[in-house]
């Protein structure tokens, strides 16, 4: 796993020739009104001693910063989870799990589908159990933002090319501004960390640094640095 924001092999100035003619790359808006969405950080995933996982200490860590400055300014925090009953885990109803069989390990009440405790996340901290990449699909997160008066989705977890990435698509098509914190982001391989951050960096999300997601948690107000 790596939370390496660098993208050195993926830029060069005919890739960014092309991208610029092509219109991507706008900077994203940033409303008074963030949440917080930290995907899939479980045990399952952020631990070396499970078939999915690998060690993700940096990114929890990361992750906890966020977290901590959430509660204190009252930012909302949801935590997704991926999880299968025994009947969907052993069943052939979920394509999913036919494409990705080893996603079956994922089964409710197991160790793997534990948030990692060394998040720090609150009991009064929302929890979205999801059945595919997408925390949006077949939830009710949408509603949740949208009941909360979010206007901005600050996205992190686990994996990058995975999951991740297919709730910030997912939220910007459900109308949210979308920042993805690259430093709180893990894959299981640099490669397809670093494409899905720089697809997300293109033509969904504004990529950040930690530095820059804790000081916008701690002040929607202020202007991002541009």
């Amino acid at each position: 796993m790596t939370a390496d924001s660098s993208q050195g092999s993926l830029h060069g100035a005919a890739t960014d020739a092309v991208y610029d003619r092509a219109g991507f790359g706008a900077a994203v808006p940033r409303g008074p009104r963030p949440a917080l969405v930290v995907v899939d950080l479980t045990r399952g995933f952020t631990e070396p001693g499970f078939d999915l996982g690998a060690d993700l200490t940096a990114e929890v860590a990361a992750t906890a910063q966020l977290i901590e400055v959430a509660h204190r300014r009252d930012v909302p925090v949801i935590a997704t989870v991926v999880s299968f009953t025994p009947a969907e885990a052993d069943g052939d109803a979920i394509a999913w799990l036919r494409k990705a069989p080893g996603v079956r390990a994922l089964r409710e009440g197991s160790d793997a589908v534990v948030l990692d405790p060394r998040l720090g996340l609150a009991p009064d901290d929302h929890v979205i159990v999801k059945k595919g990449a997408s925390a949006f699909h077949g939830s009710s997160l949408a509603a949740l933002l949208t009941g909360l008066h979010v206007d901005t989705a600050v996205v992190c977890g686990a994996t990058t090319s995975g999951c991740v990435r297919a709730t910030a698509v997912d939220a910007v098509q459900s109308g949210f501004d979308t920042l993805v914190v690259a430093e709180a982001c893990g894959d299981r391989a640099r490669g397809p960390h670093d494409a899905a951050l720089f697809d997300l960096q293109a033509k969904y999300a504004d990529v950040v640094t930690l530095d820059d997601a804790v000081s916008y948690l701690d002040d929607p107000f202020r202007k991002a640095d541009r």
